[in-house]
C-alpha cells in the first residue's frame, strides 16, 4: 500500500540531481540530534519485513537523526521516504503545544532570509544557537502523519510558524504496513509557507512522544532525492 503525492512519473529522466546528498539513512552515517531537556527517542537499525530500516522507539522522549545535504533552490526536485507504524498516540494533537507527538516526522530544513524572521524567532533562532550551537533553519517543513487532521492539511507550529507541518498520511487505517511516498519538494514548501524554498540544507527524522508521555515506536526506509519527472500523471491517494 502506497502513500502519495499528486504526481507520479511516466519516465524517469537520466539527470542526476546536483547538490551534496546524504548518504544512506543509518544510526552509524546520520547524527543523533538531542534537545535539552529532553529524554532521547532510540533508533537502531533494522530489517522490517525484508526492507533495510531505521526502527524508532520513543518512551515520553523526542530526538532526531539528521544529516546536511545542499540542494540549490533551482535544482530541488522530489523526495521519497518510506515508513510503518504500527499505532497512534490517542493523546496526540500536532496542533496543540502541549500534545503536539508524531510517531513519524521526515524533517526537510531550508536556508532563507532571516532578516525576515520576526522578533520572536530571532530571539528563538538565538536560543537554538546557545543551545545547540546551531541557529534554527530559515524555514522547516515536515512530513507526518496525524491521527485527525485530513491528507493535505498544513499545521503550524505552535512554538514557531517557521516550522510547518504536511500532513501526508491521517486516522488509523493504513497501520502496521509500509507506505511510500513521493513528493515534490517546491511544490509543498510553496504550499506550506507561501513562498518559493531557498536551498535545501538538511533531512532528518524524528518519533517523539515527549508531550503525551506515552510510548510510540515506528520503522523508518530509505530516503532518497531525484530530478522532477519530466513527464507527471495524476492518481489517486
Amino acid at each position: 500500500m502506497s502513500g502519495c503525492s499528486s504526481l507520479v512519473p511516466v519516465a524517469e529522466p537520466a539527470v542526476p540531481l546536483a547538490g551534496d546528498l546524504p548518504p544512506a539513512l543509518s544510526v552509524k552515517a546520520w547524527k543523533h540530534m538531542t534537545f535539552p531537556g529532553k529524554v532521547a527517542t532510540r533508533f537502531s537499525d533494522v530489517r522490517q519485513d525484508g526492507r533495510q530500516a531505521v526502527l524508532a522507539q520513543a518512551e515520553s522522549s523526542a530526538s532526531m537523526l539528521r544529516h546536511p545535504v545542499h540542494i540549490a533552490s533551482q535544482d530541488l526536485g522530489r523526495v521519497t521516504f518510506s515508513w510503518k507504524v504500527p499505532a497512534l498516540m490517542a493523546q496526540a494533537d500536532l496542533a496543540l503545544r502541549e500534545k503536539s507527538d508524531a510517531p513519524v516526522r521526515l524533517v526537510l530544513a531550508f536556508e532563507g532570509d532571516r532578516s525576515r524572521f520576526s522578533a520572536k524567532d530571532a530571539m528563538l533562532s538565538e536560543l537554538s544557537h546557545a543551545l545547540t550551537g546551531e541557529p534554527m533553519p530559515y524555514a522547516t517543513l515536515m512530513y507526518v502523519w496525524s491521527n485527525t487532521q485530513p491528507v493535505g492539511t498544513v499545521i503550524k507550529s505552535p512554538r514557531t510558524d517557521r516550522i510547518r507541518k504536511l500532513v501526508v498520511a491521517s486516522g488509523a487505517d493504513k497501520l502496521n504496513q509500509w507506505l511510500d511516498y513521493e513528493r515534490t519538494i517546491a511544490a509543498d514548501f510553496e504550499m506550506a509557507f507561501g513562498e518559493a524554498p531557498g536551498a535545501l540544507v538538511g533531512v532528518g527524522i524524528m518519533t517523539d512522544s515527549d508531550n503525551t508521555r506515552s510510548t510510540t515506536q515506528a520503522w523508518y526506509g530509505p530516503i532518497g532525492f531525484g530530478p522532477l519527472r519530466s513527464s507527471p500523471q495524476v492518481v489517486q491517494k
